[in-house]
Parts: structure tokens; sequence; C-alpha cells
């Protein structure tokens, strides 16, 4: 996976992705939406952000952290993203778009704002993996839709399974 755009060409569409299912609905948004454009996708995660209190997301495969940091945390979520990024690049198929993964330690707001700077789109999920996960719209969705300078889309989550008596 290289870069994402070329000088002189629309910025790429950039995409948070935690490991969440929204997450996942979200890349695949990205991904069909960069093939239209013809641009490039750069994956954004965030990890770790040393906060203590609710707003501390924490995600399935990545835990919430306290404290320092394993130096080796960095390279199994990037490892993790990349995965799962490629994964459905080829359920999306050809023609492929070209990705760039991005996992940074910090609050996610902030690392998809600063991302997202030469973006031509950001695309988030309507929630993640976090303590708030319940909500409509999780508070990362939230402060992006306030603070992006770029166009977001927020992907609406899937239909509700139903169940069958």
């Amino acid at each position: 996976m290289g870069n994402a755009s070329t000088p002189g060409s629309a910025g790429p569409v950039v995409v948070g992705t935690d490991g969440s299912e929204p997450a996942r609905r979200a890349v695949l948004f990205a991904l069909r939406e960069a093939q239209l454009r013809g641009v490039g996708v750069r994956a954004v995660c965030a990890y770790g952000s040393g906060h203590t209190g609710q707003a501390d997301l924490g995600t399935p495969a990545w835990p919430r952290t306290i404290g320092e940091l394993p130096t080796h945390l960095h390279d199994i979520v990037a490892r993790e993203v990349t995965d799962s990024v490629e994964e459905l690049r080829q359920q999306v198929g050809e023609p492929f778009v070209e990705v760039e993964v991005h996992c940074d330690r910090g609050r996610p707001a902030h690392v998809l704002l600063e991302a997202s700077q030469d973006a031509s789109l950001l695309v988030v999920g309507t929630r993640g993996a976090g303590l708030w996960g319940r909500l409509a719209l999780g508070s990362t969705s939230t402060e992006i839709v306030h603070h992006a300078h770029v166009p977001v889309v927020v992907v609406p989550p899937g239909p509700k399974a139903t169940t069958t008596r």
C-alpha cells in the first residue's frame, strides 16, 4: 500500500478505524468513495490516548492503556489496521485504491483532524468501540463534525439484525 495522493491531485479520503463494526463500515464507504474520486485512502487509528477517564476509548483488539505504552503497541495496532483495511480493500475489488495507514497515539478526534489537513473528505462511523459505544453518534464523530475543515461523512450503522421466533 503506497502513498494516497500525488502532488497536484485531490487529497485522499481519510477514514477513522478502530476495529469496531461501525469503523469497518466507514472504511468500506471510504474505499468505494476513493474509487469514484480516483484518489487514495488514508486509514487512521488512534490508540492509547493516556486518558484515565471515560473519554479514553478502548477497542476490541487494542486495550485502553493507563501510563506508559508498551513500545511494541504501535506495531501491533498498525498490523491489525493494515490487515483489516487490506481485507476490506480486496472485498471492494478493482480498481484497487492505494491505501496508507497511520496509527498514532492520542485522542481519536484530534488524531483524525490532524490527519485530514490535506484530505478531500473525512469519513467516520457513527460510534466507536469505546465506553460510550451505545450512543447514536459517538463523541469522536460529534467532535469531528463540529471541528473538521473538510467535508465529513458519518456512515450510519447497518440494518438491525432481525430475530425469528
